[in-house]
């Protein structure tokens, strides 16, 4: 059932739209989940991905990989982890890139802007509880 005037509930439109998606449109569609601890000491269910964060791969065939976010490739909407590469048949190690639905941040690299984030959301948590 249709729940907003302002959204399409059209597959194709839908599919459009996410992949014509702008840069600062996918850095909001790029999150990952927190960890546990992180989420309790947070009060927030997800945040954007950043170059710097830990993550640990919690899907998929690298489960339980753990590793620092060296890029996060928009155009391509995947992560690279260090130490997650593969070897090319020249011997070259190339990044293997992973969704960042398919991880969880165990460490945020932390700014002002980000703090403020979390705060944000957590108060956005808070108001929807209290209701």
């Amino acid at each position: 059932m249709k729940r907003s005037q302002d959204v399409s509930s059209s597959r194709r439109k839908c599919r459009k739209n996410h992949f014509s998606a702008s840069s600062f449109e996918r850095r909001k569609i790029m999150s990952a989940t927190l960890s546990k601890d992180l989420r309790t000491k947070y009060n927030v269910r997800a945040v954007p991905v950043v170059k710097g964060d830990e993550v640990i791969v919690t899907r998929g065939t690298y489960k339980g990989r753990e590793g620092k976010v060296i890029n996060v490739y928009r155009k391509k909407w995947v992560i690279h982890v260090e130490r997650l590469v593969r070897e090319k048949v020249n011997g070259n190690a190339v990044p293997i890139g992973i969704s960042p639905s398919n991880v969880a941040i165990t460490t945020l690299k932390l700014n002002k802007d980000r703090e403020e984030l979390l705060k944000r959301k957590a108060a956005g948590r808070e108001a929807r509880v209290s209701k």
